[in-house]
């Protein structure tokens, strides 16, 4: 397996968040010199891992990119895992989707280019494939149906055409449903087994969108960021698109069955009416298993199981509304009584 090298000085943004704490994580353990950014909208000071240095902004504010590749760069790889992940929400918050997931990207690239970052890595979305691509493979052309999955894809173009006219080396990733330790559980829009598991731990049913026929492949956190983390000191990954996450797809109605499981408590569903959204979505895994040769994945009986310890052990989190919806045609009721 190809080490991390050591003293490799990179900058993780999003490190507050999911899977940035987690690539931190394995980068410092590994031996870098680990700067974490985050802005804390979402994450959570106390997800930073210990030994990595801490900087607070937001990185869709280009001043404040500036200064923290100015005074703490520079760096040799740069993991732009920020971002909001919302892909439901972002037919209602169009404006703040793209300055938080595209501009903002585009700061850090300008970055980048400008202080000679050998190789940024970038988390996609498999959001960018739309509906009906199935399975899900590198080689197809993106479809994205929603604002969030435009802004992913439209970032990915961007790094391609910055690699072709300044030589910026990059690497995708295209994770899907990632759950774990360090999720966000308060978040009402995004992550449904963290929204599963946080209504459970309240006794509240688990809210379920249509008939909960929809199917997911939910991918456990230790079978991504490993991959993520390692990407830039694997010569073949350079350059190049990876999905990354799990490979058999399951419907949300066995999700719940298998989160009550874990808390030890029945089943219990309230179906809201269906939203506009992908039905199945699973991807084909089979470059990142010929490039990376990942250990066997962790199955989703035991990474809920892991994920609910978390859960129990930190207690639950009061939902949090999103304030600022920009659009409220066709939101969805339950979101529409909850918009402040």
């Amino acid at each position: 397996m190809t080490m991390i090298a050591k003293n490799t000085k990179v900058l993780v943004t999003g490190a507050g968040g999911f899977i940035g704490s987690h690539v931190a994580k394995h980068l410092h353990c590994a031996g870098c010199h680990v700067i974490a950014n985050d802005d804390l909208s979402g994450g959570f000071l106390e997800n930073v891992p210990q030994g990595c240095k801490f900087i607070v902004g937001d990185v869709s504010d280009a001043n404040f990119v500036a200064s923290l590749f100015r005074d703490h760069g520079p760096f040799d790889i740069v993991y732009h895992l920020a971002a909001y992940a919302a892909e439901g929400l972002s037919h209602f918050i169009r404006s703040f989707n793209y300055q938080n997931n595209l501009v903002a990207s585009t700061n850090i690239l300008n970055e980048a280019v400008n202080t000679g970052v050998k190789c940024l890595v970038f988390t996609s979305s498999i959001a960018v494939y739309g509906r009906n691509q199935l399975p899900m493979t590198e080689d197809l052309v993106p479809q994205p149906e929603d604002p969030y999955g435009i802004a992913k894809y439209a970032f990915e173009l961007d790094l391609k055409a910055a690699h072709e006219m300044f030589g910026l080396n990059y690497i995708i990733f295209r994770p899907h449903n990632v759950y774990g330790e360090n999720q966000n559980i308060a978040d009402r829009y995004r992550n449904v087994i963290g929204i599963f598991m946080n209504q459970v731990l309240q006794n509240k049913p688990m809210t379920v969108f249509g008939d909960g026929l929809q199917t997911r492949a939910f991918s456990y956190i230790d079978d991504v960021a490993p991959i993520i983390s390692r990407s830039p000191f694997v010569s073949e990954a350079t350059n190049q698109t990876f999905n990354v996450g799990a490979d058999t797809p399951f419907t949300i109605l066995q999700l719940g069955n298998e989160i009550a499981h874990a808390f030890g408590v029945a089943p219990n569903f309230n179906f809201l009416d269906a939203r506009n959204e992908v039905q199945h979505a699973f991807a084909d895994h089979s470059r990142v298993q010929r490039v990376f040769s990942p250990p066997a994945p962790i199955d989703l009986q035991e990474g809920i199981g892991r994920m609910a310890k978390w859960v129990k052990a930190h207690g639950p989190r009061p939902a949090v509304t999103f304030s600022n919806i920009e659009i409220s045609k066709n939101l969805p009721p339950s979101w529409a009584s909850q918009k402040a």
